[in-house]
């Protein structure tokens, strides 16, 4: 392209009986054929956009005419589940595929959790693809399912990475739920927006590690650096990769921590200490070492404090009361798991991990 050359742009409005269907942004350089080709990516983008608005109100007035007629049976549940029946069957034979009974009833649900979305006042790029709302529908706690929702927009989840979380109880896993909020208040710590950030347990089957098998530090290491992306999604918003084996240098020795991340909405570096064990005093001495010396040495002053996470194969209640982790608000120990439990499993371990870090955080502070 002609550096000289000069760059025009204009908006154009496709209008069709009286609705916007494209908004294009149109560059007009030197070059015409890749102007022509950024007008084809744009028309494609907008119309997928259109058609996935048109997509999911279908299935929102389908789900209103069945809750509508749902609720002039005497019987709503026996009533509701046999129109539901039926219109699959008159549906299925007439339109093909996509009106089963699972489907219907997802309509049904969809209508009467978002009975406002198309009159709340919200842009149409926030709402989100039918199959976002598939996997949110079946969330039945309304916090969870508001909080899934805000991160599928704010953070741009695709429908996988959403499927996934929801799978795993990303949100129940993080320090800083529903249950927690008030004992956290009243630690009085300035930096509570921590807890928001840190998950506890981990999971991490897209490692593709059997169940059983054993594994060492440095091949977990490797393994999850090889798997870097999914790794960053685990790990949450606002984390970006600084390195692995990180070298500190003291006038006294050499360090190396495993890996180290940086928050920036944290504002704050974040240690990985990986232990394929079960967590020792040790290890929390070791941690807290590594947070004191990377403050000192490797922090800028406009970085909030360092924070130190353990990351091991199994948590421990002593540790949790007794070392170092007891009122820290830099240190914490979450435990990994490498593939993904039953949903009754990991519900157990979530409630076992929230029971060891208020041992570790919160007792004598309320």
């Amino acid at each position: 392209m002609n550096k000289n050359a000069k760059t025009v742009t204009k908006k154009v409005e496709i209008i069709t009986n009286n609705s916007l269907v494209m908004d294009v942004n149109i560059v007009t350089t030197d070059n015409y054929e890749n102007d022509i080709k950024e007008i084809i990516k744009q028309s494609q983008l907008t119309a997928y956009r259109a058609v996935n608005v048109l997509l999911v109100k279908r299935n929102w007035l389908i789900g209103k005419r069945i809750y509508e007629e749902v609720l002039k049976g005497d019987n709503r549940a026996e009533y509701g589940t046999m129109i539901i029946v039926k219109l699959s069957k008159t549906l299925t034979k007439e339109f093909g595929k996509g009106y089963g009974k699972t489907n219907l009833y997802s309509f049904y649900t969809f209508y009467k959790l978002y009975r406002n979305i198309f009159y709340a006042p919200r842009r149409k790029s926030l709402i989100l693809s039918w199959s976002h709302y598939r996997i949110l529908v079946s969330v039945l706690d309304p916090k969870a399912r508001k909080w899934y929702e805000n991160e599928c927009i704010n953070q741009q989840w695709s429908y996988r990475t959403l499927k996934r979380n929801v799978e795993s109880q990303y949100y129940y896993r993080l320090l800083k739920t529903q249950s927690l909020d008030d004992t956290i208040k009243q630690i009085g710590t300035p930096n509570d927006e921590k807890y928001e950030f840190i998950k506890n347990p981990m999971i991490f089957e897209f490692l593709d590690v059997p169940q059983n098998a054993e594994i060492h530090e440095s091949e977990l290491e490797t393994a999850l650096i090889s798997n870097l992306k999914d790794v960053l999604v685990e790990l949450g918003k606002g984390f970006a990769y600084a390195g692995r084996q990180f070298h500190i240098h003291t006038e006294k020795d050499d360090y190396f921590i495993d890996l180290v991340f940086y928050n920036y909405i944290l504002k704050c570096f974040v240690l990985i200490d990986l232990k394929t064990r079960k967590i020792t005093h040790q290890d929390v001495g070791q941690m807290d070492m590594y947070v004191r010396m990377f403050d000192e040495l490797k922090k800028d002053s406009s970085d909030n404090p360092t924070l130190g996470i353990i990351l091991c194969s199994e948590t421990d209640e002593d540790i949790a009361r007794y070392s170092v982790l007891k009122g820290s608000e830099q240190l914490f120990a979450s435990k990994y798991k490498l593939y993904l439990p039953s949903e009754e499993e990991l519900k157990a371990e979530i409630e076992r991990q929230k029971e060891l870090f208020y041992a570790a955080q919160v007792e004598e502070k309320v």
